[in-house]
């Protein structure tokens, strides 16, 4: 299970962490995407949050991570955090890729955020990915095997 969370979680660092700052927030280098999806999975993932919250908190699931959208004057890179916790209100991880737009962070740096601040959630249960909602928008300008590999261990459509 953790060698495929890994794989997983290291492509999506690749494919769909990085963005320059608009109102829908781009999320990777590549513009093949649409917009108004990536704004809808972030809303998503937002007002689903509890469902994280309550899976974290009952250890049933593993490899529990958050995206958080990190600033650096007009850039925005969208970061995955490991090693979650949820205490007062916020999310704390470690930074789970590296930099490329942004340099006030790096690789393994601690970072925290409001629950209203996240991009995006993920858990791994099952063999089965929970939430990282992100990425659907961007599967269709993914390799076909990454691609379908992600379609088959996503949890729901």
């Amino acid at each position: 299970m953790k060698a495929v969370t890994c794989f997983v979680v290291l492509m999506l660092g690749i494919v769909g962490c990085s963005g320059a700052s608009s109102s829908s927030e781009n999320f990777t280098t590549s513009d093949a995407y649409d917009e108004q999806e990536m704004e809808a999975a972030i809303q998503r993932a937002r007002r689903e949050t509890d469902v994280f919250i309550r899976e974290l908190n009952s250890n049933s699931a593993e490899d529990f991570s958050v995206k958080a959208p990190i600033s650096d004057g007009a850039a925005v890179e969208h970061f995955w955090l490991k090693d979650v916790t949820y205490r007062n209100e916020k999310f704390t991880g470690t930074i789970d890729n590296e930099p490329e737009m942004v340099a006030n962070v790096r690789l393994g740096q601690e970072w925290s955020l409001a629950k209203d601040e996240i991009s995006d959630w993920l858990y791994m249960k099952d063999g089965k990915m929970y939430g990282n909602y992100t990425v659907r928008p961007l599967l269709p300008s993914m390799p076909a095997e990454e691609a379908e590999f992600l379609k088959s261990i996503l949890a729901e459509p």
